[in-house]
């Protein structure tokens, strides 16, 4: 079987993030394999399985979260895995995380390990949100954590 090239991976991840900030569920969907394993760390579903345990994911994540785009700002590449980290940048219509958005502006990195099917599709998307500045910008960090960031000591 022939191995995916990178640009073959990266038309696909660019699909991926494509239909993520269009908040389109269905085309977010289409990118993976129809037994995708999808695992954002620290949810407490845990990861999800199947294309049916996404949607209910990205359902609501769109209701929360309204992307506007997503730019890579790395991207490692393994013969079967892509590393990227992104930039997520939208605004907070719902209550993302639990916390209030009130359709405030959003900023925050992710970082994506994708494993890749030889299909081309995207078998397994794990997760990770820099949750601390969302609850930053969003007004929930506590006051500890808000003077540790400026590097005072509490």
């Amino acid at each position: 079987m022939e191995q995916t090239t990178r640009e073959q991976f990266d038309r696909m991840i660019d699909r991926h993030f494509r239909f993520e900030a269009e908040d389109d569920v269905e085309g977010v969907l289409s990118t993976m394999v129809p037994e995708v394993e999808h695992d954002v760390v620290g949810s407490p579903t845990g990861p999800l399985h199947g294309r049916a345990q996404a949607r209910g994911f990205y359902d609501a994540l769109f209701a929360d979260l309204s992307g506007e785009k997503v730019t890579s700002l790395r991207r490692y590449y393994g013969p079967d895995f892509v590393v990227d980290e992104s930039l997520w940048e939208g605004t907070a219509p719902g209550t993302p995380f639990g916390i209030p958005g009130s359709g405030r502006r959003l900023s925050f990195r992710l970082l994506h390990v994708f494993d890749m099917d030889p299909s081309g599709l995207i078998r397994r998307e794990n997760v990770w949100i820099d949750l601390a500045s969302i609850m930053q910008q969003l007004g929930a960090t506590p006051a500890a954590a808000a003077t540790a960031q400026d590097g005072a000591c509490p």
